[in-house]
């Protein structure tokens, strides 16, 4: 694959929901190496199913995601995903939940346990290898999974609210310990977000989304741009909201 191409290409993405209600329609947009995309838009609004497309765990009904030039992303190697309800399996140690994308990926037992350790420990987790996950609180629970997908050095990191459980002071020590890493393994990310902050601590790309589709794109150079374009954006988008309710 040509090294100016896109990293991601999503064109004419379609998907509907069990039942026939379009979620997705007609998705354009694409992130280069090296960036972060930030994807805005109402709840409710099949932004969780876009992911679930990117990252190869479900296929579209219509269009094509390619990832690095493939058709068919491989899940925990093309792309890995943090999902908002953390994905922890209950009878699997904080360890063997951090080494989880590795394991599927069939790396040794010792190489993936020390690569997950790293991870843990790096996120404030050292000491709780051993620990179930229901023993964690909501924000230690996000540390394990932002662990468990760091640990498997994907090629896209997809973020689906990451900092949506952590209160305010670990979610500012949290942003600047994940842009750390971004910048340390230079992993792109996708990051879905309804919170301002996210937008401006990581978004280069912002994709406005509204009724299935991409209504804006823009590119942000800076976070002090990134802050003064957001307050417009969100008032689009509750214009937007407004008519449709109006409109039902």
């Amino acid at each position: 694959m040509p090294t100016d191409a896109p990293l991601l290409r999503v064109s004419g993405v379609a998907k509907s929901w069990p039942g026939g209600r379009q979620v997705l329609a007609g998705l354009d947009f694409s992130l280069d190496r090296g960036s972060t995309l930030a994807i805005v838009g109402p709840s409710g609004g099949g932004k969780s199913t876009l992911l679930a497309l990117l990252c190869g765990l479900a296929r579209p009904d219509a269009g094509q995601v390619l990832i690095e030039g493939r058709h068919a992303p491989r899940p925990g190697r093309d792309a890995a995903i943090i999902p908002q309800d953390h994905g922890l399996l209950p009878w699997r140690t904080v360890l063997e939940n951090a080494a989880l994308g590795l394991k599927i990926a069939g790396v040794p037992r010792a190489q993936r346990d020390h690569a997950a350790r790293e991870e843990l420990s790096a996120l404030g987790l050292a000491g709780r290898e051993r620990d179930y996950p229901w023993r964690l609180s909501g924000g230690e629970s996000q540390r394990v999974a932002i662990a468990r997908a760091f640990a498997a050095r994907p090629s896209l990191l997809l973020l689906d609210e990451p900092f949506s459980a952590l209160d305010p002071l670990l979610r500012v020590r949290m942003r600047r310990e994940l842009a750390a890493t971004l910048a340390r393994f230079a992993i792109p990310m996708v990051l879905i977000t309804h919170d301002p902050d996210d937008v401006a601590a990581f978004a280069s790309t912002l994709v406005v989304y509204h009724g299935g589709r991409v209504i804006d794109q823009l590119e942000m150079e800076s976070e002090e741009e990134r802050k003064l374009r957001l307050p417009d954006v969100i008032a689009r988008l509750q214009e937007l909201d407004e008519a449709e309710l109006a409109a039902r």
